[in-house]
């Protein structure tokens, strides 16, 4: 474990704000005291030249590399090349942008999907790589571990502070509520409020309701990822969960109430499960006395309250 060096007057930079967890780290590092170095574009960090430049022109001592475009089962089927590529080369960018301005601390976040996809559960780092993984998908989740061991490169060959967290399904007021980009919260509450101002009197949802998830709340997540940019200094990779599994039928459920939608909700056994279960093991982020502050059903609320004032017409 590292000794806690990180003060205010540190310099910390979020790369990769335009994503979910980018937006809500960025956020919440505000709202609790840290002074975020930002650029006033984002840049791309899949171009080398630009990681580069903004990391020789704002020059951080702790970074949060969050960068790199994701989405549900029906974005990873139509656009996988995509996906994979821009996370491959986000990574390696920032890494090495990291690398050549003496960053002190680096934490990178993967996503839950590089676990295999009949991992035992609830899954646990050592059990990475030791199974297939899921291919719904396969080329996101493979980019995500490729930068998950080159992290590790970076650690072992250069001697640098580079840890990793290995992330829940996030959610929360940041998300993009895309029906086919996004992922099943913000995809359901999408689909559910337009069921309900159209007074369908059904809906469906993808697949059987038979898979179990494990979610995260943006802004629990941001200050999980701060706990543990403060606390965690391991070459093994940390998972960042709440440790509320539910399923996608129950959580269909949830959402219909907080929607408050009357019609009846019909699983299309059609449209693929993706894994059947992924269920992060907390444990050590807990024994670092870390703990969700936002229930599940009041992270919803809120959710679906962004989501409202974003977009109240549809």
């Amino acid at each position: 474990m590292s000794i806690r060096v990180m003060n205010r007057n540190s310099r910390v930079f979020v790369a990769g704000v335009s994503t979910l967890a980018g937006r809500a780290l960025q956020s919440y590092l505000r709202k609790v005291g840290w002074c975020v170095l930002q650029s006033d574009v984002e840049p791309d960090f899949a171009n080398a030249e630009a990681a580069y430049n903004i990391f020789e022109k704002i020059r951080p001592d702790y970074v949060w590399a969050v960068a790199g475009k994701s989405g549900g089962i029906d974005a990873n089927q139509n656009y996988p090349a995509e996906l994979m590529r821009n996370n491959l080369l986000a990574a390696a960018h920032i890494f090495e942008a990291a690398r050549r301005v003496n960053v002190k601390k680096l934490l990178y976040l993967a996503s839950s999907c590089i676990y295999p996809r009949d991992c035992l559960q609830p899954m646990r780092a050592q059990d990475i790589r030791s199974g297939p993984l899921e291919p719904t998908s396969e080329a996101y989740a493979t980019a995500k571990l490729a930068a998950l061991k080159l992290c590790e490169a970076y650690r072992r060959q250069y001697g640098v502070s580079f840890i990793t967290a290995i992330v829940a399904d996030a959610f929360g007021p940041e998300t993009e509520f895309d029906p086919k980009n996004s992922h099943v919260i913000p995809a359901l509450i999408y689909k559910m409020h337009r069921a309900k101002i159209e007074r369908q009197k059904e809906m469906s949802v993808w697949g059987s309701g038979k898979p179990v998830r494990d979610f995260i709340y943006s802004e629990d997540l941001a200050d999980a990822c701060l706990c543990v940019m403060e606390n965690w200094d391991d070459q093994e990779p940390i998972n960042l969960s709440a440790s509320n599994p539910v399923s996608i039928a129950d959580l269909a459920q949830l959402i219909r109430e907080v929607v408050g939608f009357s019609g009846r909700l019909i699983f299309d056994l059609s449209k693929p499960d993706g894994a059947p279960s992924k269920i992060l093991d907390a444990g050590t982020l807990f024994k670092l006395g870390w703990r969700p502050k936002v229930s599940f059903p009041d992270a919803l609320k809120k959710t679906y309250e962004a989501f409202l004032a974003d977009q109240p017409l549809l």
